[in-house]
């Protein structure tokens, strides 16, 4: 190499290990290799931790290796500003040769003897591949745990933050234990163990796949809030049980109320309407006030989760009740608007044949009395009105599309 090509490859090489030495320091800093540090690691994670650990420290010893012989070029070419052939061939095989002694754990096994590793010497772009690869290694795992944390650590806080609270929650109402309460936190607190102290056995994927499962917490955390939803129903059932059962009471009058008035329309729907094929009647009101008034041994006894439980269900149960009644309300109530709604087609045809001069036609007022007395006989047959009543329009129909055409 010429002067000029010395001077310009240690000027390259000393700015590359600038970046280094940056870039060694950034990792041992990194979150997550303090975290890793602190941690009481286990399995997995403790497993590749220490083989990290064990990279990195070679890979020191292998940056030392490199900056010294850099340091030694440095100087000799430093020592005279115009170096002679044999300077010049010394920092050649120095910056292009085989000039930087392996850390002993980088000599392969293989190329070891009984009395231990023959030194092996790389150049110095070798070592700085080395040192890239055994960093990219290093920071994966680093970068892993790190996300891994990052992606658990926090909502775990959450989650556990939520079971504290809701044991405190459980005991305050009742005071007495809660399975499924109990089996979230033993859950909760074998997850958190793993989170803590082996978040790589939860990761999955590698280099920018990697990715933490969560799916475990997920499940935990929404068990824990149906739990919580559950107390805080039984908190409101306790904190306001006399206003609770004056709504169930409103609501089952209501549904009485229904009752009758299902009642009164299905009994004239029977004396106006022929076979009008309704359902047996149904009055689950009285059942209801039964159910209510279970309740108050619920209220007196304090079991409150209880009591939210079964007063969701009879809300339920008088939604549901009130929604039959009132459909058996209505469809008794139906028949008799289709008598009204036949007789007022009736009326209304009638008025048209006046108008079409059908008035003395017999066949047109054989129809039309016909069609009458079905509706206004009680019992009505809807079936045989609706069908007189449809002969008629036809007919009345036919004679008017007559007329227009002789017109």
């Amino acid at each position: 190499m010429s002067r000029e090509g010395v001077d310009h490859a240690l000027r390259q090489l000393r700015a590359d290990a600038e970046r280094i030495s940056a870039a060694l320091l950034d990792l041992d800093s990194h979150a997550g290799s303090q975290l890793l540090k602190g941690a009481r690691l286990t399995g997995e994670t403790w497993r590749r931790w220490d083989e990290t650990q064990r990279k990195v420290a070679t890979l020191w010893r292998l940056f030392d290796a490199y900056t010294s012989v850099l340091d030694e070029a440095t100087a000799l070419r430093d020592s005279t500003n115009r170096p002679d052939v044999d300077v010049l061939l010394t920092l050649t095989a120095m910056l292009t040769g085989p000039s930087v002694d392996l850390p002993d754990g980088e000599v392969p096994l293989d190329q070891r003897t009984l009395l231990g590793p023959e030194r092996k010497r790389v150049t110095l772009d070798e070592a700085v591949q080395l040192m890239s690869d055994e960093y990219e290694a290093a920071a994966a795992v680093v970068v892993a745990a790190d996300n891994a944390w990052t992606a658990l650590l926090l909502p775990l806080d959450d989650v556990e933050e939520g079971w504290r609270d809701a044991a405190r929650v459980a005991h305050e109402l009742d005071g007495v234990r809660h399975p499924e309460l109990d089996r979230i936190g033993r859950e909760l607190t074998a997850f958190g163990r793993i989170v803590r102290t082996d978040p790589l056995s939860l990761v999955s994927g590698s280099g920018s796949e990697a990715k933490a499962d969560t799916s475990r917490l997920e499940a935990l955390s929404k068990a824990l809030e149906a739990f919580r939803a559950e107390l805080a129903g039984a908190v409101a059932a306790r904190d306001g049980h006399t206003a609770l059962v004056d709504r169930l009471t409103g609501a089952i009058d209501e549904v009485a109320e229904a009752e009758r008035e299902a009642r009164e329309s299905r009994e004239t729907a029977l004396l106006k309407i022929d076979s009008p094929g309704l359902p047996d009647p149904v009055e689950p009101s009285a059942g209801l006030r039964d159910r209510l008034a279970a309740l108050a041994a619920l209220c007196a006894e304090g079991r409150w989760r209880e009591l939210a439980a079964r007063s969701a269900d009879l809300e339920r149960a008088v939604a549901t009740a009130l929604d039959r009644v009132r459909a058996d309300r209505d469809l008794a109530a139906g028949l008799l608007d289709r008598r009204a709604e036949l007789r007022g087609r009736l009326q209304a045809y009638q008025a048209k044949a006046g108008r079409l001069g059908l008035a003395e036609d017999a066949r047109i007022s054989g129809l039309h009395d016909r069609a009458r007395d079905l509706l206004w006989t009680a019992p009505c047959d809807l079936r045989a009105a609706t069908a007189a009543l449809a002969e008629y329009q036809r007919a009345i129909r036919a004679c008017e599309t007559e007329t227009g055409t002789r017109g």
